[in-house]
């Protein structure tokens, strides 16, 4: 397998994830501030354009975050970061899909459409006029998420996984464009700490 990687949120989580679970996987470098992942060689690795993207052993390609974390959990043996249940895995990718529709792609896209706007306007549709709006809804969900964190150690309660590499990660990038977490959310800066003195949070 090899991992084509870059800089941003997106790569990391899934950098995260296979530190995590222990895997070896080569990483090739792709110039995302040159635009590389636009051009023709790497548009016939994933059409989409988007990093990061996963090549398997058979040569296939998968994108998409989750679903790469989530291949890879499946075929990793003894170790799972989704769930070893059919109730677990239900509520892990329930709080996967919490946290990224709406923390992860408002934060994401409030700064495409603002102080990255001069990056991403030529490279996609862009709407400058929302990105106020949308880190408003990611800081808002924070919050709400900030409440359910009380008094446990994971979103996933006392289960590290997959939901706590997607937003960490995620919080993460936020911090470096203007938009971090606010210091009274104690909850979600003790979490974010718990989460930073794992090992796997610097890949």
């Amino acid at each position: 397998m090899k991992l084509y990687n870059s800089m941003g949120p997106n790569p990391h989580v899934v950098r995260m994830y296979i530190k995590e679970l222990g895997l070896d996987i080569p990483l090739e470098e792709v110039d995302l501030m040159g635009a590389k992942n636009r051009e023709s060689d790497f548009l016939k690795i994933n059409a989409m354009g988007q990093l990061p993207a996963l090549e398997m052993d058979d040569g296939k390609i998968l994108s998409e975050i989750t679903v790469i974390c989530e291949y890879l959990d499946a075929i990793t043996k003894n170790k799972t970061l989704i769930g070893d249940t059919a109730e677990e895995q239900a509520e892990t990718r329930m709080w996967v899909r919490r946290v990224d529709l709406n923390i992860c792609e408002p934060m994401a896209n409030g700064f495409r459409f603002g102080a990255g706007l001069g990056l991403f306007k030529d490279r996609m549709i862009t709407l400058p006029e929302a990105s106020e709006g949308l880190q408003n809804i990611a800081q808002f969900h924070l919050k709400w998420l900030d409440s359910q964190l009380e008094g446990q150690d994971y979103i996933v309660g006392d289960r590290f996984s997959l939901a706590d590499i997607l937003l960490f990660c995620f919080l993460t990038f936020g911090a470096t464009v203007g938009q971090s977490v606010p210091a009274e959310l104690k909850n979600i800066t003790a979490w974010q700490s718990r989460i930073a003195d794992r090992p796997s949070a610097s890949a």
